[in-house]
């Protein structure tokens, strides 16, 4: 849907809840889809949502929950009992997609709703939840469709059409030993165009490789993107078969992480419910507004330093905020790209000091255009060559510090197990500030 599709559905929607009309709101969700209700219900205040729900099918329960925020899922699942909550999990055919529930719901229900799975999906489930949600185990499915190398593919094709059915994004079919350990690949265009006495080991792609279960979700997208996949088989410590991961799974991973990324640049967390309760949300934020208030104090505190100065020259005062300003931006970009060496895995311990030395040569570059004419600038205003000359030193000396900042803040925090995308900014900003404050300052301190 357009976003006048989207505005115009909200709207519907909202004169449908205040006129209570329950027809007028069944009749726009049987209009639209799961995806669709899933992104009405993030969009609406929760007073709205509490009404929206029970008149969405019951079927389709299960997969509006995994399509909305997680904050908006977790509250609607705090709400709901125990049974209401096995019963949207068996309407769930996928067992990746019923270890999402269960994995957001508070310690007594999970243990209510296992308690109520028979001993075969729950075994099924547990083979999943044994492996933390951001790793290949957590994301696979366990509905391979697994052959043997020593069989025909006329065989296979029997096989196939007894089974009736193949799960979603089945572009292949796995090929393992009698003790499940994983072979390699057989491919339904091979399947399909290959003589059906043709058996299934000359013709099976072994250069197919497996994902290990503990590969992190990052990476698995990284290898879909590398080798354009549909799906792949996933193995564990013993190279036994024991799922695939599926290409609607991996394009989950790349938009979570696409919008952690934007996000936690502002300390919100990464699906936070636009309309959760002010008092919590207030409580979020705030720790970061605190954060960023003794970073400020910090900064003022540089400039109390420098204080004589400032009263015998207002131009300094006029000027001040510029340095940091232009450095802060340098160094951003440098962080920002930096950040997404790393996601993508192209910046590492052999590469970052090439990146170092380029981007300490474009602070250079740019440090010497934009101190020409702030200088020039400051000169005419002022009359004044020697404030024109200490803010382009400064300048110069920012910028390089900020652009040399922004490439090794991300690496030294990865090296401490602390997310960039989260702290990199609030580091940097600190950095540049305190930087260009003293470069600007100390510098017409000895001059003026």
């Amino acid at each position: 849907m357009i976003e006048d599709d989207i505005e115009q559905l909200r709207q519907d929607v909202s004169m449908a809840l205040d006129a209570a009309d329950s027809d007028a709101i069944l009749k726009i969700l049987n209009g639209i889809n799961v995806t669709q209700i899933s992104n009405l219900l993030d969009s609406l205040p929760s007073q709205q949502r509490d009404l929206i729900w029970p008149q969405i099918d019951p079927a389709w329960l299960g997969a509006v929950l995994l399509e909305t925020g997680d904050e908006v899922r977790d509250n609607k699942l705090g709400a709901l009992g125990s049974d209401e909550i096995a019963i949207i999990i068996e309407s769930l055919p996928d067992v990746d997609d019923q270890a999402d529930i269960i994995l957001s719901l508070p310690t007594d229900k999970l243990v209510d709703i296992l308690h109520t799975l028979d001993a075969q999906k729950r075994k099924k489930l547990e083979s999943v939840l044994s492996y933390n949600d951001d790793t290949a185990g957590g994301l696979m499915n366990i509905d391979q469709i697994t052959i043997r190398a020593d069989v025909s593919l006329d065989v296979v094709l029997r096989y196939l059409r007894i089974r009736g059915e193949m799960a979603d994004h089945t572009d292949q079919l796995f090929v393992t030993d009698r003790h499940d350990h994983y072979l390699g690949a057989l491919y339904l265009r091979d399947l399909l165009t290959n003589d059906p006495d043709v058996l299934v080991k000359n013709i099976m792609r072994s250069d197919v490789s497996a994902m290990h279960a503990h590969l992190s979700d990052t990476e698995v997208a990284r290898e879909f993107e590398n080798y354009d996949l549909i799906s792949a088989p996933i193995v564990d410590e013993q190279h036994k078969l024991i799922g695939r991961i599926t290409i609607d799974d991996v394009v989950d991973v790349i938009r979570e992480e696409g919008e952690h990324s934007i996000m936690s640049r502002a300390g919100l967390a990464d699906e936070e419910d636009m309309f959760s309760p002010a008092l919590t949300s207030a409580r979020r934020r705030g720790v970061w507004l605190g954060i960023n208030l003794l970073t400020a104090f910090l900064a003022a505190a540089v400039i109390g330093f420098f204080e004589d100065i400032l009263e015998q020259v207002v131009a300094l005062a006029i000027l001040i905020t510029i340095v940091p300003s232009m450095g802060g931006i340098a160094g951003s970009q440098t962080l920002t790209l930096a950040i997404r060496g790393l996601a993508l895995g192209q910046l590492g311990s052999s590469n970052y000091k090439s990146l170092i030395k380029k981007e300490i040569t474009i602070g250079v570059l740019n440090g010497l255009i934009w101190a020409l004419v702030v200088a020039s600038f400051s000169i005419i205003w002022f009359e004044n060559f020697n404030i024109g000359a200490i803010i382009g030193f400064a300048l110069i000396v920012n910028l390089v510090a900020g652009a040399f900042a922004g490439a090794v803040i991300p690496i030294l925090l990865r090296q401490f197990g602390i997310d960039p995308a989260i702290a990199g900014g609030v580091i940097l900003t600190t950095f540049t500030d305190v930087i260009g404050i003293i470069a600007f300052l100390g510098l017409a301190t000895l001059v003026l």
